[in-house]
């Protein structure tokens, strides 16, 4: 079996506007088709950064609040931040039950500038498969402002859910023909290599300081047409043009249903770092 080391983007590469509307027309897919963080990660997340109820935190990158409401349920005051107005509103509306959650539409540089201004100060920074979206050069200081000292950084991820390699290999010659930079495949493994050194960069940057970790790798069944969602709401194939996009979403469709069936398995990858401010 071949895999690849997976490349993860960065909001730097984009312009303010393209930045907000990334994921605005994916957003009902996010929601329907990511999967959701364990509880037990979650939980661990908490232990580990010495949160209790009543606790202020800020999320970078909520989505369509995948992970919120989970944070919210442990009685944790959550300023979750989302750019993106499409994922922004169902956010909004998913943690409407919860008093002591807002959910602010803006990016995370702009917000943080403003908070900075107000003197405001959290518990912990949650990024939740979001900390690679941030600017290598300022998001350990900009993260750090935040935070009094022994304050930690929560590094929650979610991998993309991927069929067995055999599933892969009957789809392989329909991304050869039509897309062939999504022609790789890249496992748990693969993936847990490249989410350390993302942490170990925030170590490296002097701010953060006593890294631990906890990971576990779950299963997940797909039909075809949830995670041909999901793999619309992944950024190398949102980059797609549309008329590409759909070839390749019909002739993946049709090796599925002939060579796979309706549903079938996929496995992904939760990991959380946690770490403090120095």
């Amino acid at each position: 079996m071949i895999t690849v080391k997976p490349e993860y983007m960065t909001y730097g590469e984009m312009a303010e506007t393209q930045r907000r509307n990334w994921y605005s027309e994916a957003a009902a897919a996010y929601d329907r088709a990511r999967p959701r963080y364990p509880r037990s990660i979650c939980d661990r997340a908490v232990q580990l950064a010495n949160l209790s109820k009543g606790d202020r935190i800020v999320e970078i990158g909520c989505g369509p609040a995948i992970a919120t409401p989970t944070f919210a349920e442990m009685g944790l005051k959550i300023t979750a931040i989302e750019p993106s107005k499409g994922q922004w509103a169902i956010a909004r509306q998913k943690c409407e039950p919860y008093d002591q959650v807002e959910v602010i539409n803006n990016t995370f540089e702009s917000w943080q500038a403003e908070a900075i201004e107000k003197e405001e100060r959290f518990d912990a920074v949650l990024a939740t498969t979001s900390f690679h979206w941030l600017s290598p050069d300022t998001r350990c200081e900009k993260i750090a402002s935040l935070l009094p000292q022994h304050g930690s950084l929560i590094l929650l991820w979610n991998t993309p859910p991927v069929p067995s390699y055999q599933i892969y290999q009957k789809m392989e010659p329909v991304y050869q023909a039509i897309a062939p930079h999504l022609a790789n495949y890249a496992d748990g493994d693969s993936h847990q290599e490249n989410l350390d050194e993302i942490a170990q960069s925030a170590i490296d940057s002097g701010y953060f300081g006593n890294l631990q970790t906890a990971q576990m790798m779950l299963e997940l069944d797909y039909s075809i047409d949830d995670y041909l969602a999901l793999l619309s709401t992944l950024s190398p194939y949102i980059g797609l043009e549309q008329e590409q996009c759909d070839r390749l979403f019909t002739a993946l469709r049709q090796v599925l249903e002939k060579g796979v069936g309706n549903t079938f398995p996929t496995s992904f990858l939760s990991a959380l770092h946690v770490m403090q401010k120095l």
